[in-house]
């Protein structure tokens, strides 16, 4: 008798042999059923501004504790924290935290919201499942900053407990995220649909890379598609690429790049584009009504807020987040 599994979790869906571990390498079927080998073991704990997940109307000013565990659904080559993504857990420094520690951490520490971040949360579902189900009941807020790389089922059932998700949507073609990522973006796009359909705050933040995904004719289609699908209220963030892990033969994005993607995106429609890994006015929040300042960023450090009742403190137009 064979005692093979299928994952479900994600778009890769590995067909797992006995003893045989996923490639995300943290799930494992053992005897014909799937364990996570990452529960209640981050290997990364802090508590940071909610501004560096980076959610720009979501509780500004506010901090989150933020979890995460080793390992990845995707294999990005310009990942940020690939000694963690793509390690195994036996391979980290891991912390002994079930989700009741977690919840209580939280709280000790004065955080507003539990944030799943720093590798990919959908590898340790489980374990942010419940933590998310705890965090609900004590009046925390759960967040996840996702590469959106996970299957709708899943994806509905942890949607009830997870009030916002900053979604990494790398680039706007199928041929980036096989070549550079290891994946599909239809998946991705689909994520970002169920997520905007089950009513969580929804950001989304794009690394604009040189030669790899810098094509304004790509980043207005990207755009043009957000607007269509997910209308024009969703916060878009363009992030400033440095040298990481397997690209560091490319050069960081020029400014000039990075400023014409977000002229691009607010001539599209956008409401509220930002620039991150980059000081500019383009970190700020401005009414599109009025055009007054709202919210003044200098980094994660929030200077000013003139948000009151979700409206516009100016001329009271309604400014879409969640801000109490």
């Amino acid at each position: 008798m064979g005692k093979k599994v299928q994952c479900e979790l994600c778009p890769t869906e590995c067909i797992l042999e006995d003893l045989q571990i996923g490639g995300c390498r943290v799930r494992i079927n053992k005897g014909g059923v799937l364990y996570s080998l990452v529960y209640g073991k981050p290997c990364a704990v802090a508590v940071d501004p909610i501004e560096k997940k980076p959610f720009f109307h979501f509780l500004p000013a506010t901090t989150a504790f933020s979890i995460a565990t080793a390992g990845c659904v995707l294999g990005c080559k310009f990942c940020q924290n690939w000694e963690i993504s793509q390690a195994k857990p036996e391979e980290t420094d891991n912390h002994n935290l079930m989700p009741d520690d977690v919840v209580r951490q939280a709280m000790f520490y004065g955080c507003r919201t539990i944030t799943y971040t720093y590798t990919e949360p959908t590898v340790f579902y489980e374990y942010m499942y419940d933590t998310a189900q705890i965090a609900k009941k004590y009046n925390l807020k759960n967040t996840m900053h996702t590469c959106g790389y996970i299957n709708e089922k899943p994806l509905r059932k942890l949607a009830e407990y997870m009030n916002a998700a900053d979604v990494d949507l790398k680039a706007f073609t199928e041929d980036f995220y096989s070549r550079i990522c290891g994946g599909r973006l239809k998946p991705v796009l689909d994520a970002l649909v169920v997520l905007k359909q089950e009513n969580v705050w929804l950001e989304i933040t794009n690394l604009i890379i040189p030669t790899l995904n810098d094509d304004n004719g790509k980043i207005k289609e990207m755009c043009q598609w957000i607007i269509k699908n997910l209308g024009p209220d969703v916060p878009l963030h363009f992030s400033r690429f440095f040298p990481h892990y397997k690209l560091k033969n490319l050069p960081p994005t020029p400014f000039e790049t990075i400023r014409d993607a977000r002229n691009i995106a607010m001539d599209a429609g956008l409401k509220y584009v930002y620039i991150g890994n980059l000081r500019s006015e383009a970190e700020n929040t401005y009414c599109p009504e009025c055009r007054k300042l709202l919210i003044e960023r200098a980094g994660y450090f929030v200077k000013q807020n003139n948000i009151s009742d979700a409206k516009c403190r100016f001329c009271r137009a309604k400014i879409p987040g969640i801000w109490s």
